[in-house]
C-alpha cells in the first residue's frame, strides 16, 4: 500500500512538472506553427542558420517580458527578412528565455548571448541586411564585433543617440520599440529575458 501511495505521489509530481514546463513554453501563433529550427547540436547551438518560415508581408510583433515589464517591438520583415525570421524562430523555441542583458550602457542595452559575456551566439552568423531607416532611440538591431560578421542571436535596443560617429557598418536594424521604452531604460546587467512572445496579425 505504501508503495502504491509513493508511486501515485511520484506520478503526481512528474505530471505537475510537465504541466509547469508546458506553461513556461512560448505561445506559438498558428501562423508560425510550422517554424522549425535547424538541427540543434548542443545547448543554444545549431548546425546552421534557421530555415525561413515567415513572409515579408506578415505583420509581426515581439513582446519581450522582463522583470521591469514588457517591451513591445514591431518587427520589420519587409527590410530585414532573414534577421526577423531568425529572431522569430529562436524566440518561438524559447532560445532567449533566461538569458541576460549583459550590456546596459547609457545609450544601449544588449542581450541574447548564451554565454552572458558578449562573446556567444547560436553557432552561426547572419548576412548583412541594410535599411535607410535611421538609428534613433527605440531602434532594434543585431550585434557584431567591429570587423566581424553579424551575430546570430545577440540583439540590442537603442536607448539614446548613437555615439559619434554613429554606425559605420550594417547592424541589421530589424525592429522598433513601440511600447515599454521606460522598461528598456530601467534594464541593468543583472536583468534577464523572461520570455519573448511573437504575435502575427
Amino acid at each position: 500500500m505504501a508503495l502504491l501511495v509513493m508511486g501515485a505521489l511520484i506520478a503526481a509530481v512528474a505530471g505537475a512538472g510537465v504541466l509547469i514546463s508546458k506553461a513556461l513554453e512560448p505561445a506559438v501563433p498558428p501562423a508560425l506553427a510550422h517554424c522549425a529550427t535547424s538541427t540543434q547540436i548542443g545547448p543554444h547551438k545549431f548546425i546552421g542558420p534557421q530555415p525561413m518560415c515567415i513572409t515579408a508581408k506578415q505583420k509581426l510583433q515581439a513582446t519581450i517580458t522582463t522583470g521591469h515589464g514588457d517591451i513591445v517591438i514591431d518587427l520589420a520583415p519587409e527590410v530585414a527578412p532573414v534577421t526577423v525570421n531568425n529572431f522569430v524562430v529562436l524566440a518561438t523555441h524559447g532560445f532567449y528565455n533566461g538569458l541576460t542583458f549583459w550590456k546596459a550602457e547609457d545609450w544601449v542595452v544588449q542581450g541574447g548571448d548564451p554565454r552572458g559575456d558578449g562573446r556567444g551566439g547560436p553557432g552561426y552568423t547572419l548576412p548583412e541586411e541594410t535599411t535607410a531607416t535611421p538609428w534613433t532611440p527605440g531602434a532594434v538591431g543585431m550585434a557584431r564585433v567591429p570587423g566581424g560578421p553579424v551575430n546570430g542571436s545577440q540583439f540590442f535596443i537603442q536607448k539614446g543617440n548613437w555615439p559619434s560617429p554613429g554606425p559605420t557598418v550594417p547592424y541589421n536594424r530589424f525592429g522598433t520599440v513601440v511600447g515599454g521604452m521606460t522598461n528598456v531604460t530601467a534594464i541593468s546587467v543583472t536583468d534577464t529575458i523572461t520570455s519573448i512572445t511573437i504575435r502575427v496579425s
